[in-house]
């Protein structure tokens, strides 16, 4: 079977970032000039996804907002001339069939996914996280797919992460083959100190089969009292394989503080408008603050 649909859980309430997230959904905080989420639909529909169910929660009105058609918007643009920007707004709202669920109750990722299993129905779907930009040569869910139609179970996407990070991800255990399938054993829902099984983190991408919506159904709550993915797909792998891929490209974590300031510093050094000034601006501070300059 094919991949034809993706969930988008957006219904968290972004507790890492607050006060900025008290009115505003993290998934809308801008990276420069785009929301955040924007880039995950945009992952999604270039790995050949057009339907598109996002699962949002209470105060997240902006996100359906800012991908339906704005008649104002594009009027007065249309009036002012600005062509250019005005065919950039009207392609927002053109990029996918997006669907809207709401979770009533933040009870979890696992919770949040189990939402979307009318929109699912019956067929295997693929899962990205809201908060979580992943940046290759090509899309990583787009390579996630076609090893999916190799091997036609569900597929995790993992990063390797420092000892000190362990304790903040999904951690899997795999068995030794080769890449860039591996075999899942075990998965650990944010382990104690010492406690990992491996260095392997699951890092906001997933494959998964129509299986892993009984298991949730039943799945009792786990770390923050919450339903958590983690648990089910541990239950996934008494009945159907669970793989592994280990992604190369560049991963980035909105969900926090430093990780979104880094994100948006990044992402700047990559334009061309801002590149310059930008390099001259964070030399000035350094040097402001009596630290070496930067090379």
């Amino acid at each position: 079977m094919k991949i034809r649909k993706a969930v988008i859980p957006a219904a968290g309430l972004g507790t890492r970032l607050l006060p900025s997230t008290k009115a505003m959904p993290k998934e809308m905080l801008p990276i420069i000039d785009k929301p955040t989420i924007q880039y995950i639909i945009e992952e999604a529909v270039e790995s050949g996804i057009k339907d598109i169910i996002i699962v949002t929660g209470k105060g997240k009105k902006s996100i359906e907002d800012h991908f339906d058609t704005s008649m104002l918007l594009e009027e007065t643009l249309k009036n002012k001339g600005k062509i250019t920007i005005l065919k950039e707004m009207q392609s927002i709202s053109q990029l996918a069939n997006i669907h809207y669920i709401r979770q009533g109750v933040p009870n979890g990722l696992g919770h949040a996914i189990w939402c979307a299993r009318n929109f699912i129905g019956n067929e295997p779907f693929a899962v990205l996280l809201g908060d979580t930009l992943i940046k290759d040569k090509k899309p990583c869910l787009k390579e996630m797919i076609r090893l999916f139609e190799e091997c036609q179970s569900s597929i995790i996407g993992v990063k390797r992460v420092n000892e000190s990070e362990l304790s903040r991800y999904g951690i899997v255990d795999v068995m030794k083959g080769n890449e860039p399938l591996l075999k899942v054993r075990n998965l650990v829902e944010k382990p104690d100190k010492g406690e990992a099984p491996s260095d392997l983190a699951i890092f906001g991408r997933y494959i998964l089969t129509p299986k892993i919506f009984e298991l949730l159904e039943k799945q009792e709550r786990g770390v923050g009292n919450e339903i958590q993915l983690t648990d089910s797909l541990q239950t996934l792998l008494n009945y159907e394989n669970v793989y592994a891929q280990i992604f190369e490209g560049k991963s980035y974590d909105i969900g926090e503080k430093l990780g979104y300031l880094k994100t948006i510093i990044e992402f700047a050094m990559e334009r061309e408008d801002l590149k310059k000034d930008l390099v001259q601006f964070l030399k000035d501070i350094v040097i402001k603050k009596g630290t070496a300059p930067l090379e």
